[in-house]
């Protein structure tokens, strides 16, 4: 069993990466194989309503120039996924938006999500994680995924690069979205 995590942040090595690792690390203690892909680093162009995903339903974006495509046959191998972004002016950031676009429309014909097991993971400092969690999580319930939640909202909250590490509660929702996903994955496994 898998699990990829998709890294929103421009900042690979911030607060969203580290809630995010934090999931991944439990579920790695849970004997699941996890990879971590940075995406809001790179370089995503929005969708432009081309349309041509829908007409060739083939699971792609035409746009085959940027980091999408590979990302959909890494989701395509795994059995769950996880969306991570932190919140820029109370919504998710410009570079999660233009992947879960992308994404989504792309793979939507081919149902790629449906029954995979999903999470979505949000980096604050005050407003905007629940528009950010719902935002991520639309993906999810428009594609048929299984949605795992956790003890609280998946979110953790950090002013500065770092300090999402002192937030005890949100790290210990971390852990607990980490081993309700094992938990999940196992049993669908032994469905």
């Amino acid at each position: 069993m898998k699990v990829v995590a998709f890294n929103g942040s421009p900042r690979p090595k911030g607060n969203t990466y580290i809630l995010l690792k934090t999931v991944l690390n439990t579920l790695e203690s849970e004997g699941i194989e996890t990879e971590l892909v940075h995406v809001g680093s790179r370089d995503i162009h929005g969708c432009t309503a081309c349309q041509k995903c829908m007409k060739l339903k083939n699971g792609r974006c035409v746009f085959n120039d940027d980091i999408v495509n590979p990302s959909i046959e890494k989701i395509e191998q795994a059995d769950g996924v996880i969306l991570g972004a932190p919140v820029y002016f109370g919504d998710m950031c410009a570079q999660m938006k233009a992947f879960i676009d992308r994404v989504g429309y792309a793979t939507r014909s081919v149902k790629t999500f449906k029954g995979k097991v999903c999470a979505s993971v949000v980096a604050v400092r005050r407003n905007g994680a629940l528009f950010t969690f719902n935002a991520m999580n639309n993906l999810f319930t428009l594609s048929e995924a299984i949605i795992v939640g956790s003890s609280y909202w998946n979110q953790g909250i950090g002013n500065t690069i770092g300090a999402v590490e002192n937030d005890e509660e949100g790290i210990n929702t971390m852990v607990t979205l980490g081993k309700n996903m094992a938990e999940v994955l196992k049993s669908l496994k032994r469905a």
